[in-house]
Protein backbone atom coordinates (compact mmCIF):
# COMPACT_ATOMS: atom_id res chain seq x y z
CA UNK A 1 0.00 0.00 0.00
CA UNK A 2 1.49 3.45 -1.20
CA UNK A 3 0.47 6.72 0.14
CA UNK A 4 1.01 10.45 -0.34
CA UNK A 5 4.62 11.97 0.83
CA UNK A 6 1.88 14.65 2.27
CA UNK A 7 0.99 12.69 5.41
CA UNK A 8 2.76 11.59 8.09
CA UNK A 9 5.08 15.30 8.67
CA UNK A 10 6.19 15.66 11.40
CA UNK A 11 3.35 17.64 13.51
CA UNK A 12 5.81 20.09 14.10
CA UNK A 13 5.52 21.19 10.71
CA UNK A 14 1.55 22.27 11.37
CA UNK A 15 0.36 25.51 9.83
CA UNK A 16 0.20 27.75 13.38
CA UNK A 17 -3.03 29.39 12.08
CA UNK A 18 -4.58 26.08 12.13
CA UNK A 19 -4.33 25.07 15.00
CA UNK A 20 -5.26 28.79 16.68
CA UNK A 21 -8.39 28.69 15.18
CA UNK A 22 -9.64 24.90 16.29
CA UNK A 23 -12.63 24.28 17.99
CA UNK A 24 -12.06 20.92 19.69
CA UNK A 25 -10.07 17.61 19.26
CA UNK A 26 -11.60 14.52 18.88
CA UNK A 27 -9.40 11.44 20.64
CA UNK A 28 -8.78 7.95 20.39
CA UNK A 29 -8.24 6.24 23.93
CA UNK A 30 -6.21 2.83 23.62
CA UNK A 31 -2.73 3.15 22.74
CA UNK A 32 -3.22 7.00 22.12
CA UNK A 33 -4.07 8.78 25.75
CA UNK A 34 -2.73 4.68 26.85
CA UNK A 35 0.17 2.53 27.53
CA UNK A 36 -0.48 -0.78 28.23
CA UNK A 37 -3.70 -0.40 29.06
CA UNK A 38 -3.56 2.49 32.16
CA UNK A 39 -3.91 6.33 31.17
CA UNK A 40 -0.54 7.76 31.43
CA UNK A 41 -0.42 10.75 33.42
CA UNK A 42 0.98 13.56 30.63
CA UNK A 43 -2.32 12.77 28.61
CA UNK A 44 -4.65 13.19 31.44
CA UNK A 45 -2.92 16.25 32.43
CA UNK A 46 -2.49 17.38 28.75
CA UNK A 47 -6.68 16.22 28.73
CA UNK A 48 -7.62 18.82 31.47
CA UNK A 49 -5.21 22.02 29.60
CA UNK A 50 -7.52 21.31 26.40
CA UNK A 51 -10.34 21.90 28.19
CA UNK A 52 -9.28 24.79 30.44
CA UNK A 53 -8.52 26.41 27.08
CA UNK A 54 -11.65 26.09 26.25
CA UNK A 55 -11.37 23.38 23.55
CA UNK A 56 -14.38 20.90 22.90
CA UNK A 57 -13.11 17.20 23.76
CA UNK A 58 -14.96 14.14 22.22
CA UNK A 59 -13.25 10.79 23.45
CA UNK A 60 -13.93 8.37 20.65
CA UNK A 61 -12.85 4.58 20.97
CA UNK A 62 -13.70 0.71 20.10
CA UNK A 63 -14.53 0.08 23.37
CA UNK A 64 -18.06 -0.48 24.34
CA UNK A 65 -20.75 1.67 25.47
CA UNK A 66 -20.55 0.66 28.47
CA UNK A 67 -17.16 2.40 28.91
CA UNK A 68 -18.41 5.72 27.11
CA UNK A 69 -20.69 6.34 30.12
CA UNK A 70 -17.26 6.12 32.28
CA UNK A 71 -15.25 7.90 30.19
CA UNK A 72 -17.95 10.70 29.46
CA UNK A 73 -17.93 10.93 33.86
CA UNK A 74 -14.82 10.80 34.42
CA UNK A 75 -12.78 12.67 31.65
CA UNK A 76 -13.32 16.57 30.97
CA UNK A 77 -15.16 15.81 27.76
CA UNK A 78 -18.56 16.92 26.15
CA UNK A 79 -19.32 13.28 24.50
CA UNK A 80 -18.01 9.92 24.43
CA UNK A 81 -18.51 8.19 21.67
CA UNK A 82 -17.97 4.22 21.49
CA UNK A 83 -18.06 1.00 19.72
CA UNK A 84 -16.25 3.11 16.77
CA UNK A 85 -19.07 5.12 16.13
CA UNK A 86 -22.23 2.85 17.11
CA UNK A 87 -23.33 5.40 20.10
CA UNK A 88 -22.31 7.84 22.00
CA UNK A 89 -22.74 9.34 25.94
CA UNK A 90 -23.34 13.36 25.94
CA UNK A 91 -22.50 14.85 28.73
CA UNK A 92 -25.17 17.38 30.54
CA UNK A 93 -23.85 18.85 33.70
CA UNK A 94 -24.11 15.66 36.03
CA UNK A 95 -26.55 13.89 33.98
CA UNK A 96 -25.57 11.62 30.59
CA UNK A 97 -27.70 11.68 27.44
CA UNK A 98 -27.36 8.41 25.29
CA UNK A 99 -27.41 8.32 21.87
CA UNK A 100 -27.34 5.69 18.90
CA UNK A 101 -26.10 5.26 15.31
CA UNK A 102 -28.80 3.02 14.13
CA UNK A 103 -32.66 2.92 15.22
CA UNK A 104 -33.89 0.52 17.80
CA UNK A 105 -35.62 -2.18 15.32
CA UNK A 106 -32.23 -1.70 13.25
CA UNK A 107 -30.06 -2.78 15.83
CA UNK A 108 -32.26 -5.89 16.96
CA UNK A 109 -31.51 -7.25 13.21
CA UNK A 110 -28.33 -6.71 13.44
CA UNK A 111 -27.77 -8.53 16.76
CA UNK A 112 -29.24 -11.59 15.14
CA UNK A 113 -26.26 -11.09 12.31
CA UNK A 114 -23.61 -10.39 15.29
CA UNK A 115 -24.73 -13.89 16.71
CA UNK A 116 -24.44 -15.88 13.83
CA UNK A 117 -21.19 -14.28 13.00
CA UNK A 118 -20.02 -15.27 16.73
CA UNK A 119 -21.76 -19.01 15.89
CA UNK A 120 -19.29 -19.43 13.30
CA UNK A 121 -16.47 -18.11 14.32
CA UNK A 122 -16.54 -20.34 17.62
CA UNK A 123 -17.13 -23.30 14.91
CA UNK A 124 -14.61 -22.47 11.90
CA UNK A 125 -12.07 -20.73 14.63
CA UNK A 126 -12.24 -22.18 18.08
CA UNK A 127 -8.96 -20.58 19.00
CA UNK A 128 -10.30 -17.38 18.85
CA UNK A 129 -11.47 -15.72 22.08
CA UNK A 130 -14.14 -12.94 22.82
CA UNK A 131 -13.30 -9.71 24.32
CA UNK A 132 -13.06 -9.52 28.00
CA UNK A 133 -15.03 -6.77 27.74
CA UNK A 134 -17.54 -8.07 25.57
CA UNK A 135 -20.51 -8.10 27.95
CA UNK A 136 -20.50 -4.30 27.94
CA UNK A 137 -21.20 -3.93 24.25
CA UNK A 138 -24.27 -3.16 22.77
CA UNK A 139 -24.06 -2.72 19.24
CA UNK A 140 -20.89 -4.48 17.88
CA UNK A 141 -18.89 -8.31 18.42
CA UNK A 142 -15.03 -8.38 19.38
CA UNK A 143 -12.50 -10.49 19.26
CA UNK A 144 -9.02 -10.05 21.02
CA UNK A 145 -6.47 -10.42 18.90
CA UNK A 146 -4.16 -8.10 20.52
CA UNK A 147 -4.89 -7.50 24.24
CA UNK A 148 -4.07 -10.50 26.27
CA UNK A 149 -3.98 -12.69 23.09
CA UNK A 150 -1.86 -12.17 20.33
CA UNK A 151 -3.22 -13.30 17.05
CA UNK A 152 -0.91 -13.80 13.89
CA UNK A 153 -1.10 -11.31 10.84
CA UNK A 154 -2.87 -13.95 8.80
CA UNK A 155 -4.75 -15.21 11.59
CA UNK A 156 -6.45 -11.83 11.59
CA UNK A 157 -7.15 -11.49 8.19
CA UNK A 158 -8.50 -15.32 8.07
CA UNK A 159 -11.32 -13.57 11.32
CA UNK A 160 -12.14 -10.43 8.73
CA UNK A 161 -12.36 -12.28 5.63
CA UNK A 162 -15.06 -14.27 8.04
CA UNK A 163 -17.02 -11.59 9.47
CA UNK A 164 -17.22 -10.06 6.18
CA UNK A 165 -18.51 -12.91 4.25
CA UNK A 166 -21.57 -12.37 6.58
CA UNK A 167 -22.03 -9.01 4.89
CA UNK A 168 -20.54 -6.99 8.16
CA UNK A 169 -17.64 -4.52 8.29
CA UNK A 170 -14.89 -5.13 9.92
CA UNK A 171 -11.89 -3.25 11.87
CA UNK A 172 -8.71 -4.05 13.14
CA UNK A 173 -7.38 -1.54 16.25
CA UNK A 174 -4.07 -2.64 18.01
CA UNK A 175 -6.32 -4.63 20.50
CA UNK A 176 -9.25 -5.72 19.14
CA UNK A 177 -10.78 -7.11 15.83
CA UNK A 178 -14.45 -5.25 15.51
CA UNK A 179 -17.19 -6.72 13.52
CA UNK A 180 -19.26 -4.10 12.43
CA UNK A 181 -22.96 -4.85 11.53
CA UNK A 182 -23.82 -1.34 10.88
CA UNK A 183 -22.38 2.08 8.37
CA UNK A 184 -20.95 3.86 11.39
CA UNK A 185 -17.23 4.63 11.75
CA UNK A 186 -15.50 6.69 13.98
CA UNK A 187 -15.97 9.88 12.15
CA UNK A 188 -19.41 8.94 10.89
CA UNK A 189 -20.28 8.45 14.63
CA UNK A 190 -18.60 11.26 15.43
CA UNK A 191 -20.51 14.15 13.65
CA UNK A 192 -23.73 12.68 14.54
CA UNK A 193 -22.51 12.86 18.18
CA UNK A 194 -21.73 16.28 17.99
CA UNK A 195 -24.89 17.45 15.86
CA UNK A 196 -26.70 16.83 19.54
CA UNK A 197 -24.18 19.51 20.87
CA UNK A 198 -25.53 21.60 17.90
CA UNK A 199 -22.14 21.33 16.02
CA UNK A 200 -22.01 20.82 12.24
CA UNK A 201 -18.34 18.56 12.28
CA UNK A 202 -19.30 18.18 8.51
CA UNK A 203 -19.21 21.36 7.63
CA UNK A 204 -16.43 22.69 10.44
CA UNK A 205 -13.86 19.57 10.22
CA UNK A 206 -11.58 22.15 9.12
CA UNK A 207 -11.91 23.39 12.97
CA UNK A 208 -11.37 19.98 14.75
CA UNK A 209 -8.23 17.74 15.35
CA UNK A 210 -7.99 14.44 15.80
CA UNK A 211 -5.67 12.06 17.28
CA UNK A 212 -5.49 8.16 16.92
CA UNK A 213 -3.14 5.74 16.46
CA UNK A 214 -4.38 2.20 14.44
CA UNK A 215 -6.81 0.90 11.71
CA UNK A 216 -9.92 1.79 13.19
CA UNK A 217 -8.88 5.25 12.94
CA UNK A 218 -8.70 4.96 9.14
CA UNK A 219 -11.90 6.81 8.88
CA UNK A 220 -10.91 9.57 11.12
CA UNK A 221 -7.75 9.89 9.58
CA UNK A 222 -8.95 10.50 6.26
CA UNK A 223 -11.77 12.90 7.49
CA UNK A 224 -10.58 15.40 9.72
CA UNK A 225 -7.90 17.42 7.86
CA UNK A 226 -5.74 18.14 10.53
CA UNK A 227 -5.30 14.74 11.35
CA UNK A 228 -2.49 13.57 14.00
CA UNK A 229 -0.99 9.76 14.81
CA UNK A 230 0.40 9.09 17.70
CA UNK A 231 4.34 7.47 16.67
CA UNK A 232 3.39 4.24 17.60
CA UNK A 233 0.70 4.28 14.00
CA UNK A 234 4.12 3.65 12.51
CA UNK A 235 3.18 0.05 13.99
CA UNK A 236 0.28 -0.37 11.80
CA UNK A 237 1.44 1.85 8.56
CA UNK A 238 1.04 -0.75 5.64
CA UNK A 239 -2.55 -2.23 7.27
CA UNK A 240 -3.87 1.48 7.04
CA UNK A 241 -6.57 2.57 4.56
CA UNK A 242 -5.78 6.18 5.22
CA UNK A 243 -2.46 7.55 7.16
CA UNK A 244 -2.78 10.99 9.44
CA UNK A 245 -1.33 13.81 7.90
CA UNK A 246 0.97 14.47 10.68
CA UNK A 247 2.62 12.45 13.38
CA UNK A 248 4.23 12.87 16.92
CA UNK A 249 7.93 12.21 17.87
CA UNK A 250 6.51 10.70 21.13
CA UNK A 251 4.49 7.56 21.17
CA UNK A 252 0.84 6.94 23.38
CA UNK A 253 -0.19 9.25 25.97
CA UNK A 254 3.24 11.53 25.57
CA UNK A 255 2.54 12.01 22.40
CA UNK A 256 -0.67 13.02 22.68
CA UNK A 257 1.04 15.20 25.60
CA UNK A 258 3.07 16.48 22.72
CA UNK A 259 0.28 17.72 20.52
CA UNK A 260 -1.48 19.36 23.12
CA UNK A 261 1.47 21.61 24.44
CA UNK A 262 2.14 22.70 20.58
CA UNK A 263 -1.56 23.37 20.43
CA UNK A 264 -1.82 25.48 23.80
CA UNK A 265 1.34 27.33 22.88
CA UNK A 266 0.12 28.60 19.86
CA UNK A 267 -3.33 29.34 21.20
CA UNK A 268 -1.58 31.16 23.86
Amino acid sequence: MTHAPEFLKPFSQVDASRLARLEGVVFDIDDTITRNGELEPAALSALHALSAAGLTLVAVTGRPLGWADVLAKLLPVAVAVGENGAGWVVRCGEALRPGYFAPEQERVRQAALLARIRERVAREMPEVRVTGDLHLRRCDLTFDSGETVHMSAEAIAALVALIESEGAASSVSSVHTHAIPGRWNKASGTVRALAELGIDADQERDRWLFIGDSGNDAEAFAFFPLSVGVANVEAHRERLRHLPRYITRADRGRGFAEMAAQVLALRA
